[in-house]
């Protein structure tokens, strides 16, 4: 069966059926994915899998609607922006169960501009997941919005702040992965981003310190000072 753009969502998930590994299923789960829906392709695969099918809306409408892994981060990859509404993106937000999946919905959402309404939305959210992928957007939107201004950064550092002292494991790891993009992007950016990790590293909060000590230690790195023109 050879994928194109007028695949189905059902001819779609038939292709991935047909691929899925079970011994890929063993390695998914190593690395804290969650694995009860799978069928045990790489995120390397799916790629290329979206660039035969291309985008359309309706159609991951339906893949996410199949629950299946794959199926979800096809249809991140292949839902227009354009088209993403609200609260489809909420609606989405609420069903995921893994974290590979909600790092390729943020780049979705940013893609949409749906993280001006979402992040803060998300980042209040009690639900696991959800919060994760309001700092995964902050941290995708720190690499990839090569235009926005410095200042719409900097005025997330308080709700990064706010929820470091979350230490479930997912949302942890994604509060600092943005801190340590947002002070990354640009100098204007590191100093205060930097501030802000000294902080936390200076907390009495063993979450929040683990997040300033990991970006205190990447922060002020002789590779980030020399890309971003800081060194002496």
């Amino acid at each position: 069966m050879t994928l194109s753009p007028t695949s189905t969502a059902q001819e779609i998930i038939d292709r991935l059926r047909l691929l899925g590994s079970e011994e890929n299923i063993a390695g998914m789960a190593r690395f804290g994915i969650a694995t009860e829906a799978a069928l045990g392709l790489s995120n390397v695969e799916l790629g290329r899998m979206s660039r035969q099918v291309k985008t359309d809306h309706a159609r991951a409408l339906e893949l996410w609607r199949s629950g299946i892994r794959e199926a979800r981060i096809l249809a991140a990859f292949t839902a227009d922006p354009k088209a993403l509404t609200l609260n489809e993106a909420r609606r989405w937000a609420g069903d995921c169960n893994s974290w590979e999946v909600v790092d390729t919905l943020a780049d979705l959402l940013v893609g949409a501009r749906h993280d001006r309404a979402l992040v803060p939305e998300f980042a209040a959210d009690e639900r696991e997941f959800v919060r994760r992928l309001a700092f995964a957007m902050i941290a995708t939107a720190a690499v990839h919005l090569k235009t926005e201004p410095h200042s719409t950064f900097l005025a997330w550092l308080p709700l990064i702040e706010a929820h470091a002292a979350d230490d479930r494991n997912f949302v942890k790891k994604a509060v600092n992965w943005a801190l340590r993009q947002i002070g990354k992007r640009n100098a204007a950016c590191h100093a205060p981003a930097l501030a802000l990790a000294e902080k936390l590293a200076a907390s009495a909060d063993r979450a929040a310190r683990w997040t300033g000590r990991d970006a205190v230690r990447e922060l002020s790195g002789s590779k980030v000072l020399w890309r971003l023109g800081l060194a002496v």
